[in-house]
This record gives C-alpha cells, structure tokens and sequence, in this order.
C-alpha cells in the first residue's frame, strides 16, 4: 500500500502535461493527511532499509535511500510552493505545524544507528567498493549527513540536538510568516498629485494595481514589494512619503506584537551556537562552513573586509556627490538612507544622461523572457516552448516545455513572474522534480527536471505590458541561471541533481548567467521600445553599459554589510541582544548612516527563515569571485557565445551538479581558481584605494 492509497492521489501521481502536478485536483486541505501518510510511508522504509537482513552493500542501502521517500518528496514540493508562492491562512497553519514534524522525522533517520552503522560500514570500506567518482560523493555526502545529524552522538544529546532542530524549524517558519504579514498588512495609499510628483507612468500603473488588489479602486498604493517601493524610493519627489515608507520597509519584523522577529532571532541564534557545541564545532558558521569552498569563518570574513574597505570608500565619494546635488537644489539636509536611491537616479541621469524612467520602455518582462531563452540556445543548445492552457498553481503561472537540440524533452520550466500578497518576497527558484537517472520502483529509469522561477515584478494594468528595470531584468537572467542548473543536471544520483552543490558554489551558474544581459547583442536585438518596436539607440546602449559600475560603492556596501553581520552572530561567543550585535558590527565596519543594510535582521530571510543561507550569505560574494573570472573566459576568446567554452561551461559547471566537488569542477572550466580582482574590477572597484593612515 502506498501514501497515496487513500488520500488524493493528484498529490503523488502527477499526470498532468508531460508529468507536471494536476494543480487545479489538489485542495489545500488534501496536505495534513497526505502528509501524515507521506511520512508513515517513508518511515517504513526506512525500517526496511535499516534492517535488511543482507550486508550493506551501495545498492542496497544508498541507493535504496536515495529513491526512497518519492511520495513525501512529492507532496513536500508541492506544500512548500504553495507555502512560499501563493498562501493563505489554511497553508500558514498547517506550515507552522508541518515544519518541526518534518523536523521530527529527518532527526529520527539521521540518529537511527541501525541504518548508520550501514552507513559507516561502506564509508570504510569505500575504496574497495569500485565506486566511480559520482558515486564516491554521494556516499560521502550520506556519511557526513548522519554525522551532523548527530549519529556519532551519545543517546542523550541525539535527543536534545532532535529537539534543538525541530524548534528551529518552528521558529524559521513563523519568521517567514512574520514578515510576510508587515509586507502584506502595510501600504500608503496616494491620491494627490504632490503625493504623485515625479513618479513615471510606469510606477504610477504598478501602484494603482496594487490598489485595486487591496480594495481601494482610484488610489496608488506604495507596498512594501521590491517592484514598488524601491522605484517609488527612486523617483518621488515628496521627500516625507520616501522617508514614511523607508522606514516602514526598514522596520519589517521589528514593529512590535504578534510579528516582531527580534525574539525569534535571539532564540534562534542561541539553539544554532548550542547545535553546533554539541556537534563538536566552535561556532555555528564552523559547522556551516564545514563543507564549503571557503571552509572556514576566517576565510569569510577575509574576501568581505577586503571587498569592504573598497567599497566604504567609493560610497563616501559618491555620497559626496550627493551631497552636492542636495544642495544644488537649495537643501540643507544630510544625505540620509531615504534620499541615496533618488539623488543617485538624478546623478546618473546628470552624469550618463538617462534616467531608469527612459530606460523602462525597452525592457519589457516577455522580450527579457525571450533573450534568457535565447542565451540558454546559444550557449547550450536547448529551446523553450510555452504552453498555453496548462493548470498551475496560480493564473499567472506560466508553463514551458525545454528541449535539447535533437527535439527531446529535456525539462519542464515554469516562470511566475509577478507580486501578489500571498507570495513571499524576493525571487528564488526551486524544482518540483529533479533531474536523476536511477530505476525507480515503479520500473522507470530517471526524471526529468520540473523547474520554477518565482520573482516579484509589479503586475501591470489590464493591456499594458510589464516592464522591467534593469535590476529586475538581471533578477529574470539571475533566476533563469539558477533554472537552467537543474534543467542542464546530467547526474545519476538525485542528491547531487542540479543545485545540489555547497552553498557557495550554487550561486556560480545564476550570477554568471546575469553577465549574458548586458552582451550588446542581446540588448540590441530585445530591448525594443514597447510601443515603437524600435531597437534601443546606439547611445542609450553606449551610456547603459557605461553606467554598468555606477553607485556600485552604495550597492556593494549595502551586501557587504549584510554579510558581515551574519557571519557576527554566527561566530559571537555568546549573544545577550541580537540588535545591539547588529549595530556594534556596523559601528565597526564603519557603516555609513546614509545607508542601510541590503536586510536588515528582522526581516533577513536568507538567514532566518530556515538556515539555508545562515553563516551563508556571503556565498553570492563568493561566487562573484567566480562568475567574474568565469565570464573573463568568454571575453578573451572574443566571443560571448564561443561554443568550446560554451560547452566546457555545461560539461564541468551547469550538469555535473555535486557529483564533483565544486574547486575541481571550476578547475576543470578554467583550468585554476580565481582570486578576487576580476569581480572588484567588475563592480568597479579595483582601483579604489582604502584611504593611508594619518601621520
């Protein structure tokens, strides 16, 4: 009997176009008993494997783990996009329910000793086991994963560390929620026109949308969404509202009763720090970092504080210029963290003579769409094709078949493009189905990839089309990246499928992919004038890419600066309050007061909400280091598209996933490792000097 037995079986037979979810036969209260059965099921075999009668060989016992538990897999991809995508009060509930059982169950496999004295066994024996190297890292990455589970640990702390994760679990949900709610609880509604005064067309449509979404027909509402407030941020000229919605972006999770975070961060850390004691590391970013290209905290904290004080110097300078512009027009107030984004827009346009409002009409969301599909064609051979009328998880949901170049279905690609209040923010991406070549139980032999790229870009009015700024179209290419790691995923084991690499290699294939936007090519032949048709001008191109670097010095501090202060909390001996931490770390650094971290603690997603990027945000920086040097490859060929480094880039980065461990994967494309200068010359920073002591 399966999970699926008596329950809605739509949850775990997927039958719908080319074996996607048939989204439109699941109901959100089809989840807690399918969920309930979904474990039950996965726990026996477990058992089964656990207590096979026959010595443990690879097959029978990681192999066997690794295709065991496709029903909860299943039903979890499913919850967790709805969860993340498009909730509601039903799904909240049963999340805060859902995340420490789920807790519960991985603890009691990681701690059951039956199946890691299997386990053990092989890894002992692993050199006379004639495993290729893939396999070699699957069985690596089983070992080291009931190592951390606590399987080494005496029976009394197994039971403490299983209670330490699934609180965590608890707590990392509620976070999410959190800031969900002061993201969707908050808007300031306008209607006059010095309210208005300066916002472009194209935010003022976004922002009546969003009104008419909450209700208020005929008002423009400013949201606590990226896609607006950072544009309203930008181009209102009404220095009170920027600074009223400032702080209310600012101060998500931090505004007091049932959504204030800052309890939460406090517990969370001290759990995280006991963790890590009990697993016999120093610091929760020791334990972190255990595994990762930078391996230890030491190494972190080196390639951000050397990145830091060249960009805490580019910042005082182009806050200088702010300054001056302030004053220009009669001001005499200092440049403060509501002013930087609107004064630097009025910079750019005085130094480079275009303003983002101009730049707007050329990059439209299905022409940025193309160009990612494009570059994915040109450098890798696969085609997408949409297809209409195919049941999602939302309306605005749309399907993709993905192709290699002989016509064969390679993936399924789904693209959700636009804010809503029942989606968290940000933009991330995540596969219901990964990429795998194993047999199954079911007598199929592998699975193509089922990929999602969730992003949060205004929705615009009936009949217009969606445009995009140029961060947003870099979000697109960005997300798209990280796609086409699992849709390109040739491995055999799906643990090692796709974006199944260390944390500071996963970021490579994505920020790589941005460096494709900016190929005067492709911005020649996609950013076309909406209404016009027409090719972006020659100089419009010339100034874009020549403003490539601008304001980098505010951005880069910005990150850095988040960066930093995750790797403080995690590294702290001991932490009596969470925010007077934060603001001793940028007291440190220097942080300058006119601007703010890229997210600040009581909303800091990467960090909170759940542990994934815990001790692990300064992975994009990490990456940067490589995506720098990677693109570099392309530039001295003389061809962004040259198909031998084209195919050396698929071969050794975008399909072999984790089953090589990510140096020699990059060693493998590049033939060495990179050091820091071609990404501080990419942000325009290598020639910024950290200012001579004084004598």
């Amino acid at each position: 009997m399966t999970a699926s037995a008596s329950l809605n079986p739509a949850l775990v037979n997927w039958t719908g176009h080319e074996g996607l979810p048939r989204f439109d036969a699941v109901k959100d209260e089809d989840f807690a008993p399918a969920f309930d059965a979904a474990l039950a099921a996965h726990e026996a075999e477990i058992d089964a494997i656990a207590h096979n009668p026959e010595p443990p060989t690879f097959e029978n016992t990681v192999v066997a783990l690794e295709i065991a538990g496709d029903e909860l897999s299943r039903v979890s991809a499913l919850f967790w996009n709805k969860a993340g995508a498009h909730t509601n009060d039903v799904i909240q509930a049963l999340e805060r329910e859902i995340a420490p059982k789920m807790s519960r169950h991985y603890s009691k496999i990681g701690m059951n000793p039956a199946l890691f004295s299997r386990i053990d066994t092989l890894w002992e024996k692993r050199e006379g086991l004639g495993l290729d190297l893939e396999a070699t890292r699957v069985l690596e990455r089983h070992w080291k994963g009931f190592v951390k589970s606590g399987a080494k640990l005496d029976k009394p702390e197994q039971e403490r560390l299983a209670a330490i994760n699934e609180k965590l679990a608890g707590l990392g949900a509620k976070f999410g929620q959190n800031v969900l709610a002061d993201e969707k609880n908050w808007a300031l509604f306008l209607t006059s026109e010095d309210e208005l005064a300066g916002l472009p067309e194209f935010l003022k449509d976004a922002m009546a949308a969003a009104a008419r979404e909450r209700g208020e027909d005929g008002k423009y509402a400013v949201t606590l969404s990226r896609s607006i407030i950072e544009p309203f941020l930008t181009f209102s000229d009404n220095r009170e509202l920027r600074e009223q919605a400032f702080r209310a972006w600012t101060a998500r999770g931090e505004n007091g009763g049932e959504t204030d975070n800052r309890g939460i961060i406090a517990e969370t850390l001290a759990l995280r720090a006991e963790k890590a004691r009990l697993l016999g590391y120093e610091n929760f970013a020791a334990l972190k970092l255990d595994d990762t290209m930078a391996k230890t905290p030491d190494a972190v904290n080196g390639l951000l504080m050397q990145v830091w004080e060249k960009a805490a110097v580019r910042a005082r300078e182009e806050e200088v210029d702010l300054a001056k512009l302030i004053a220009a027009e009669g001001r005499n107030h200092e440049v403060m963290p509501w002013d930087w984004r609107h004064y630097a827009e009025k910079l750019r346009a005085e130094k480079f003579s275009f303003s983002e409002s101009e730049l707007k009409p050329y990059l439209q969301l299905e022409k940025i769409i193309d160009a990612c599909f494009d570059v994915a064609n040109r450098l890798f051979g696969v085609t997408a094709t949409e297809k209409k009328g195919v049941p999602t998880y939302h309306p605005d949901v749309r399907v993709f078949e993905i192709r290699d170049a002989a016509g064969k279905l390679v993936a399924l690609f789904l693209g959700d493009y636009f804010a809503r209040s029942s989606k968290r923010s940000g933009a991330w991406m995540s596969a219901f189905q990964s990429q795998h070549g194993l047999k199954l139980k079911n007598g199929d032999v592998g699975e193509i990839p089922i990929v999602y790229n969730v992003c949060n870009f205004a929705k615009p009015a009936d009949g217009k089309p969606a445009l995009l700024s140029i961060d947003d179209a870099r979000t697109l290419f960005h997300e798209f990246g990280h796609a086409l790691h699992g849709i390109l995923s040739n491995v055999t084991y799906p643990s090692v499928s796709g974006t199944g690499v260390s944390r500071d290699f996963v970021e490579l294939p994505s920020q790589l992919y941005e460096h494709w936007l900016t190929v005067p090519d492709i911005l020649r032949t996609y950013a076309v004038h909406y209404r016009t048709g027409e090719p972006m001008p020659q100089d419009l191109l010339d100034k874009v890419l020549a403003a490539r670097t601008f304001n980098s010095g505010f951005a880069t501090v910005e990150f850095t600066s988040s960066a930093l202060v995750d790797m403080a909390y995690h590294t702290a001996e001991a932490i009596a309050e969470p925010m007077a931490l934060e603001a001793a770390t940028l007291e440190k650094i220097g942080m300058p007061k006119s601007i703010v971290m890229r997210h600040r603690s009581p909303h800091f997603l990467h960090v909170f909400s759940g542990d994934g990027y815990s001790a692990g945000y300064y992975s994009y920086m990490w990456s940067e280091v490589l995506d720098a040097d990677a693109f570099a490859a392309f530039e001295e060929t003389g061809n962004p598209f040259d198909s031998q480094t084209a195919k050396k880039l698929k071969d050794n980065i975008y399909s072999v996933g984790g089953a090589v461990d990510p140096e020699d994967a990059y060693k493998a494309f590049r033939g060495k490792l990179p050091n820091p200068d071609a990404m501080l010359a990419k942000k325009g920073l290598a020639a910024v000097a950290p200012p001579s002591p004084a004598t």
